[in-house]
């Protein structure tokens, strides 16, 4: 049997060692690139600029910058980001929490409410479990409603509540200061909202005041309005 000559050998085992370190340099490129970014959150937003906390760690990116987490922010303005994320581009808000599967931003509940014909905003919710037809009124610093209501809700306000008195469209009345343990509108639940009995039959409907509506997000699209639960 020809011998190959030793001087052969030591070309091919030395040709080989090359391919060795290229593959698995590229296995630890692959085991590198494996590692996804698990969660994120949007935590501040300017023009050009966003603030995200990403497995943990606050970044501040700028508009085109990818943070080392590979989270890249293709563009940002006071009201959103978009964000690429595992090759995928969408938009989110300030607040927004993103987990794993990335799918499209988690939204808070809201509900839409179009006017009548005489342009009130009138919304069906409940109070303590028990249905309730609110009236939308930003001018009243509470929920507000009358006995009956209260007493049809089971709500006790002469034991419970905390005696005033308040000017109403009917002149001084008195008042019954209140917690409502739940308060819900559409798919928004808020608890312990501040509210207020007025003893006597004013007002006709359950006002929906500003202890509720200053807890949630409140905007306009057109006659709609748009109330949504904040983060």
């Amino acid at each position: 049997m020809k011998e190959v000559p030793e001087s052969l050998n030591k070309r091919r085992f030395v040709g080989l060692q090359p391919l060795s370190f290229v593959l698995c340099f590229v296995a630890s490129l692959l085991a590198t690139s494996a590692v996804a970014v698990e969660k994120v959150s949007v935590q501040a937003l300017f023009k050009g600029m966003a603030v995200l906390v990403i497995d943990g760690k606050r970044r501040t990116l700028r508009n085109g910058q990818t943070s080392p987490e590979g989270v890249k922010l293709i563009s940002a303005d006071s009201k959103e980001a978009v964000l690429e994320i595992d090759g995928k581009q969408d938009k989110y808000g300030l607040g927004t929490r993103i987990g794993t599967s990335f799918a499209p931003p988690e939204q808070q509940p809201s509900v839409q409410i179009w006017p009548t014909p005489r342009g009130m905003y009138e919304v069906t919710g409940s109070i303590n479990g028990y249905p309730v037809k609110f009236l939308v009124d930003t001018g009243a610093t509470l929920i507000a409603m009358n006995a009956p209501q209260a007493r049809r809700l089971g709500i006790d306000f002469r034991v419970d509540g905390r005696a005033g008195l308040s000017s109403t469209a009917s002149g001084i009345a008195k008042t019954f200061a209140i917690k409502l343990d739940r308060v819900r509108v559409g798919d928004i639940q808020l608890k312990d909202v501040d509210a207020a009995v007025i003893d006597g039959n004013f007002p006709r409907e359950v006002l929906l005041g500003n202890s509720f509506l200053n807890r949630v997000e409140m905007k306009r699209e057109g006659k709609a309005l748009m109330l949504r639960k904040r983060f």
